[in-house]
């Protein structure tokens, strides 16, 4: 599977582009902004957006994704229904924080733990990883040994939780228990911020050590 990362919103937010190579099939994971130069980058590469994917509600992660989608005439998967409440708030998240376009939608498709989404003949697992929201889900490919954690977490942090609903508890939980036991090997595309593997921060977050 290929992808690249292409920071959006003036959160520098990591939107991923994930291409099928065999079928030139393609998703944005969190497209939450500037969806004009994502359209531009889908045409540039060459490929079929199908779907687009979300880890969870926040506005930077998703506050656009419904705008894309009528777009390109494609549906959203994602994220777990326990972030329905933040997806509710998106236009008025986007008045509050001067992030123009916001809306509301509906996901076609809400995931689960232990869920599969495919882009092309590409299959990746879902994890739900509650904490820095209730609804947070993580994608994983376990062929090519890459995860897209959204906000769970960050090379040398994690993800905050003094949002509403958030919980340390649970975040910490979700790291430990459901992350870190797929193997160290997993590289991880975060939210924000440069790539990282399970590993070092296993090691060395200063969050988790």
């Amino acid at each position: 599977m290929q992808f690249e990362i292409f920071p959006v919103t003036a959160f520098a937010q990591n939107c991923s582009l994930v291409v099928c190579p065999e079928t030139r099939r393609a998703a944005f994971v969190d497209p939450g902004g500037d969806i004009d130069h994502l359209e531009s980058v889908a045409k540039a590469a060459g490929v079929q957006i199908e779907k687009i994917l979300l880890t969870h509600g926040h506005i930077d992660h998703c506050g656009q994704a419904g705008k894309l989608a009528q777009r390109l005439g494609v549906p959203i998967e994602g994220p777990h229904p326990a972030d329905q409440f933040w997806i509710s708030q998106l236009k008025a998240q986007g008045l509050s924080f001067g992030l123009e376009g916001a809306d509301t939608f509906t996901p076609d498709r809400w995931l689960r733990d232990g869920d599969r989404v495919t882009v092309g003949n590409e299959i990746m697992q879902v994890v739900h990883c509650p904490g820095h929201t209730p609804g947070h889900v993580v994608f994983i490919h376990a062929g090519d040994r890459i995860a897209f954690v959204g906000d769970v977490l960050f090379a040398g942090s994690i993800g905050r939780t003094d949002f509403p609903q958030g919980n340390h508890q649970d975040l910490l939980s979700s790291i430990r228990e459901k992350l870190f036991p797929l193997g160290d090997d997993i590289a991880f595309v975060p939210g924000h911020g440069p790539m990282s593997t399970f590993g070092q921060e296993r090691c060395s977050n200063p969050f988790l050590t």
